[in-house]
């Protein structure tokens, strides 16, 4: 569980339901006139009388899931590396493995055993060797389970379990009709409880919780899930799934009233891919992409903020050949607005590779629509292997000249920085490539917005809303183009040692 007001994977190991294949109706009776029937019906305004004989219905296909898996640890030994090393008896100077357990929750999806869970539900922080899977039902029957599929990605597997008989089953619902304000109950294994029912309202659809990624895009809903409920479903009144629990908005590790569901409309195809055996291939242009806040419309001269600022494009990669630069901003995709509920990653993802589609950008305050044609996402292994780890370690930082303050310059007093024109040897002792232009950051006033997100000393500055920077008057004409035009902000690139550049908007004083 990862918390500190965040979003987190709750390992919330719960159940799931679809409408179930028992012949029974899913859902209470409609409201009727006759009073003998009221206390037993669910009326379409309004809260329904009870839950019971829906959760009766649904709560034989959510099943607990418990895993026993293998998980790779780092080295204990403190005198690893040292001649100390043998202190230990040789312990503990290579990697190190230990036994873990996790467990959730899921649900069956057909009456032969198929079980749908959380992927993280599996593989413990997405690094465990599954040794074990066991799928307990609400009557306390165990199966050993086999792991038929998983795609980490949109968090999702699927698991086979052989109960000699015809399992009782759900079926997803369409979560294209959630509405903020619908009733939904969850069923789950909270904190090891299992068989746990709560109910609440959905909050908000397709939230964008800010994690990133092509499936930021989720059902919230105010039904106490914890952890323990990952995997276990959401259900509509009509005892359809509409979500699978897979995450929590929480300050303390319990629930806040803020959880995190993947819509059915994502699961389902998903799902369906898994249990064929089929390739889940998702769209891919190669691009860094950042939103566009209030401080980056400001700064670019965009009239609201819409669409996803593009940091980086990869060389070689279909952005690269649309001819797609660092600085636009996108606005549209295939025709779909960029917008926070709908992403420029969702929308790609979610386009099969080969399409030709257009890309509406803007770049230097003019529109213009380029043509992409999608690829197919990398591996995440192969993704790894062609980017920088920020958290490579580095060699002491070599840039030891003495901060050079600019006094009253424009720079010093609109930006809070001082700076110095990059030269070959400062290049070099901040560990820049050969052939770096621009202007090095000597100091920073932490007060200013510059030193709020992070500016520091060594920084480089590669361009000033879209111009290259070579020069201290290149950044001052800069900072005064931008102040005439009416600009609360100024938009400079920036390249950190040993990570790619990337656009940071500046609130101007």
């Amino acid at each position: 569980m990862r918390y500190a007001y965040g979003v987190t994977t709750a390992l919330l190991l719960g159940g799931a339901a679809l409408s179930l294949a028992t012949g029974l109706p899913a859902v209470g009776q409609v409201a009727q006139n006759d009073a003998q029937h009221m206390a037993n019906v669910v009326p379409r305004s309004g809260a329904p009388a009870s839950f019971a004989d829906l959760t009766q219905q649904l709560q034989p296909a959510v099943v607990n899931i418990s895993t026993r898996q293998k998980v790779q640890v780092r080295n204990a030994n403190p005198f690893a590396g040292t001649p100390f090393a043998d202190l230990f008896g040789g312990q503990g100077s290579g990697p190190q493995t230990r036994e873990a357990q996790s467990l959730g929750s899921g649900f069956v999806i057909s009456a032969d055993g198929y079980v749908v869970t959380n992927n993280h539900v599996i593989v413990a922080d997405g690094q465990g060797q599954v040794e074990s899977i066991t799928v307990t039902m609400p009557d306390g029957t165990e199966y050993p389970a086999k792991l038929v599929g998983r795609d980490a990605p949109s968090d999702l597997a699927v698991l086979k379990i052989d109960a000699g008989k015809p399992l009782p089953f759900v079926k997803f619902g369409d979560s294209r009709t959630a509405r903020v304000g619908d009733w939904v109950i969850a069923i789950g294994n909270p904190f090891g409880l299992g068989g746990t029912v709560t109910s609440g309202i959905i909050s908000a659809v397709y939230r964008n919780t800010g994690a990133g990624g092509a499936y930021d895009r989720y059902l919230q809903t105010d039904a106490s899930i914890n952890r323990g409920n990952s995997g276990g479903p959401m259900f509509d009144m009509n005892g359809a799934v509409i979500g699978i629990n897979n995450a929590i908005f929480s300050p303390t590790g319990g629930s806040v009233g803020i959880g995190f569901a993947i819509p059915a409309e994502i699961a389902a195809p998903i799902v369906d891919k898994l249990i064929k055996g089929q390739s889940i291939d998702r769209g891919y242009l190669g691009v860094q992409i950042a939103p566009v806040t209030e401080d980056v419309a400001d700064s670019l001269g965009l009239p609201n903020k819409r669409g996803e600022l593009v940091q980086t494009v990869q060389p070689g990669q279909p952005a690269a050949a649309a001819g797609i630069q660092p600085g636009d901003v996108v606005l549209k995709i295939d025709g779909k607005d960029v917008t926070p509920e709908q992403t420029l990653s969702f929308i790609v993802a979610n386009t099969a590779p080969g399409k030709r589609i257009p890309v509406e950008v803007v770049r230097g305050g003019k529109r213009m629509t380029l043509n992409a044609v999608v690829g197919k996402r990398p591996s995440d292994e192969e993704l790894a292997q062609s980017t920088f780890n920020p958290n490579t370690p580095q060699e002491e930082d070599a840039y030891n000249r003495s901060p050079q303050k600019q006094g009253e310059g424009l720079v010093e007093k609109s930006m809070g920085l001082s700076v110095l024109a990059l030269n070959p040897q400062i290049a070099r002792q901040i560990g820049m490539p050969d052939g770096t232009k621009g202007l090095v950051i000597a100091m920073v006033d932490g007060s200013s917005d510059a030193g709020t997100k992070g500016l520091q000393r060594g920084d480089v500055i590669l361009s000033a809303n879209g111009n290259d920077v070579t020069s201290v008057a290149e950044l001052e004409s800069a900072v005064r183009a931008a102040k005439a035009a009416g600009r609360q902000a100024i938009m400079l690139r920036v390249q950190r040692r040993g990570q790619p550049a990337t656009f940071l908007p500046v609130r101007l004083r």
